[in-house]
């Protein structure tokens, strides 16, 4: 089993035959994992933007611009109204009628 040393800095070189079964690169960033008992896990973190296909449910319906665009200003919509609904905060606008 292959063994690496700290150093005094907390460094560690990980040894080749790890390094080629990892695929580890210079650079290659590296997660930790906390597991039972005290121990930890690492691998490397590596992956493509194609690692994510599936994640997000496929739609039962194409979406249209027409609709993307209806939601788009709904969205907008709301949060004016949300902006414009806001308590005033009244020791602001006793503070203006003062100054002027």
């Amino acid at each position: 089993m292959p063994t690496a040393t700290v150093t005094s800095k907390g460094q560690i070189t990980i040894p080749a035959e790890v390094r080629k079964a990892l695929r580890l690169e210079p650079g290659t960033q590296i997660q930790f994992f906390a597991g039972e008992n005290g121990k930890y896990f690492f691998q490397p973190r590596t992956g493509s933007i194609r690692d994510l296909e599936g994640c997000v449910p496929k739609l039962d319906h194409i979406v249209t611009i027409e609709e993307m665009n209806e939601g788009i200003a709904d969205a907008v919509a709301e949060s004016f109204l949300r902006s414009v609904s806001k308590p005033a905060n009244r020791e602001d606008d006793a503070s203006k009628d003062e100054a002027a």
